[in-house]
């Protein structure tokens, strides 16, 4: 008797699955994102009926700590993301645009380790050492393999055990056990969930590369990113030098650490000194204004540009690059109440210098700075830096590591540090 095909629904967004679709997801609140999924009976689970007794357990008193050492890449800013290095049997996800670099990144960390089997489903083992070839890495200790099958990688990898196992991309691999083609919402989860296994089971660290969506996240279920130990993100824009690899969720370190990189004819090359670099081309003019943004467990210097035009329309219009576009409505709102200058028939334009996308509220005082200093066409002092939180009364907050802040400030000869009311802020700027 042929076994019946099980049709299911599975939310793109959080990865649930449910048994009728539905234009909301119970879940996570997402309108129109439930996904119909064919699975036919072959392919589904079995739950296997055991006895109690063959199940292992162990108290965790039991239970003896294993002694391991990451797997250091000896690039530093890498190293720093990950939370000090590569973690044994764990399973790491990195994504970004295209073209922005990962592949790049990814097999210089490959190369500096050496004995790493590198899987590109993407691209011919040819076209990976032409890469290589151009990185001024042709001569690394690499396994290359250009194979679709994710059955056919896992056997291989158990025959060679390398210290690494890398998969470029996630989106184009698939397993046999499921009839639908690579990419498809349960071939990337199910994908993810059979490399996740490999990496515990084994110890072998797995690396995934994926795909982006043109609003920016990852493609396939967002289970993914729960299956995985650390989600990292290459940022930056594709005609600007300056990348920035971002953790946003990591088991074994920081969240939010970024590493810095510049993006070269010799691939990604380390930013000793990031706040340097953002800070290299700067004018310093009306508008233009200097805060120390915290992300992760280090402070960077930022510029902050903003132009404050009279409206020519009925409805004034605010634009934001790198910073929260509602966080700037409210600041202008609180400038105009309280900072003796009335926004509502302005245009305002505001840019986060260098691609940073500042998130902390620590970034108020500055963005308020900028916009009075265009409004007024006045300029700040050149070595002054500006950061505090902004309330809506217009006071101003303490910020966390403050004295870190002023360290890094003091360290590119910024000696000034203004933490001044919005009403004292438009005082000084007359």
């Amino acid at each position: 008797m042929a076994k019946k095909n099980l049709t299911i629904y599975l939310c793109d967004q959080c990865g649930n699955e449910f048994p009728v679709w539905a234009g909301k997801c119970a879940m996570c609140g997402a309108w129109n994102s439930l996904k119909e999924l064919k699975l036919d009976g072959a392919s589904r689970r079995k739950t296997l009926d055991r006895d109690i007794e063959s199940y292992k357990m162990s108290e965790m008193s039991d239970i003896k700590s294993k002694d391991f050492s990451r797997i250091i890449t000896g690039i530093s800013e890498f190293d720093r993301v990950m939370g000090g290095g590569i973690v044994p049997g764990s399973i790491s996800l990195i994504g970004g645009e295209p073209g922005i670099g990962k592949s790049t990144l990814i097999l210089q960390v490959a190369s500096a380790i050496g004995d790493v089997l590198y899987n590109s489903a993407e691209e011919s083992v040819q076209q990976i050492k032409m890469r290589a070839d151009r990185l001024g890495l042709g001569q690394s200790k690499i396994i290359l393999l250009s194979e679709p099958n994710l059955e056919a990688v896992l056997a291989f990898a158990r025959k060679n055990k390398p210290k690494l196992l890398i998969v470029d991309s996630i989106q184009t691999i698939f397993s046999d056990s499921y009839e639908s083609t690579a990419g498809s919402l349960i071939q990337v989860r199910e994908c993810g969930i059979i490399l996740q296994q490999f990496a515990k089971t084994s110890g072998i660290p797995v690396i995934e590369i994926g795909h982006v969506t043109k609003e920016g996240n990852l493609a396939g279920p967002r289970i993914l990113e729960h299956l995985v130990d650390t989600v990292l993100y290459l940022e930056g824009e594709r005609f600007n030098d300056a990348r920035i690899l971002r953790g946003v969720k990591n088991r074994f370190g920081a969240t939010n650490e970024i590493g810095i990189f510049s993006m070269q004819e010799k691939g990604m090359i380390e930013v000793a000194n990031p706040s340097e670099l953002f800070l290299s081309e700067r004018q310093v003019g009306p508008g233009s204004v200097v805060t120390v943004a915290l992300e992760g467990t280090r402070p960077l210097l930022v510029e902050i540009q903003a132009i404050v035009t009279p409206t020519r329309f009925g409805y004034p219009k605010r634009t934001s690059s790198g910073f929260d576009l509602n966080r700037l409505n409210l600041l202008a709102a609180v400038i105009s109440k309280n900072g003796g200058i009335d926004l509502s028939n302005h245009d305002i334009y505001l840019n986060v210098v260098g691609g940073i996308r500042l998130k902390e509220p620590a970034a108020d005082l500055a963005v308020c700075a900028a916009i009075l200093s265009s409004a007024k066409n006045k300029v700040v002092n050149k070595n002054s830096c500006f950061f505090s939180e902004v309330g809506l009364m217009g006071e101003t907050r303490n910020v966390t590591r403050k004295i870190e802040r002023e360290r890094e400030c003091a360290k590119l000869g910024f000696e000034k540090i203004e933490t001044r009311s919005i009403r004292e802020l438009n005082q000084l700027l007359g």
